[in-house]
């Protein structure tokens, strides 16, 4: 996964591009079989354990580079993943694996008056973004979630986990790609930039 912290990038572009391909992969995502997402997780949850000395090397990066810049202990501590912590992402994906699939449930049922039966049925949301600091086992366990459920996910972790976030993210590719479902159902945004609320809106930024 490319860092594209580079000058001149243009944000409102990339991100689109991001959009674009997070809702594509919504929908082959969304039709997916329980079977498929759970091999997928599990396949992720093999290369998380057997990446576990890249993941601790990327992760050193982003400890060494927020201890350089003052961060209390507390910060460091919660941006610190070790073994242990690498082997609770995976057991949190296969844990997920043991839940039912939520896609396709079907609750209160009633009849009409007509004697037509209607109720709830549980679909997927499309495309769930979210941002987080610090805790790089969030990257994992957001992804899981979504997959689990037939979403695709679009993750903006902290920059201070920058290093740490993309390891995990290729280890969750590794699974999807495993299971044959598209590498897009899980984008981290691999810039730090941020959209300046200064500029005039242009429909494409959000503040």
């Amino acid at each position: 996964m490319t860092n594209l912290n580079v000058p001149g990038l243009d944000l409102a572009a990339y991100m689109r591009d991001v959009g674009e391909r997070a809702r594509a992969a919504s929908r082959v995502l969304a039709r997916a079989s329980t079977a498929s997402k759970n091999a997928a997780l599990e396949s992720a949850a093999v290369a998380l354990e057997r990446d576990g000395k890249r993941l601790r090397a990327a992760n050193a990066r982003d400890v060494d580079a927020s201890r350089a810049a003052g961060d209390d202990a507390a910060f460091v501590d919660r941006l610190t993943l070790p073994q242990s912590g690498i082997e609770a992402m995976a057991e949190g994906l296969r844990q997920i694996v043991a839940l039912p699939d939520p896609i396709g449930e079907i609750a209160d049922l009633k009849y009409r008056p007509s004697g037509i039966q209607v109720g709830r049925m549980r679909v997927p949301l499309g495309v769930v973004g979210m941002v987080y600091e610090s805790r790089p086992n969030v990257t994992a366990d957001a992804s899981a979630l979504c997959i689990k459920s037939g979403n695709a996910c679009i993750l903006r972790g902290g920059s201070e986990a920058m290093h740490s976030n993309q390891a995990i993210a290729e280890c969750i590719h590794d699974g999807l790609a495993a299971a044959g479902l598209p590498k897009d159902s899980l984008q981290l945004i691999a810039t730090a930039q941020r959209w300046d609320c200064s500029q005039p809106w242009t429909g494409t930024s959000m503040c």
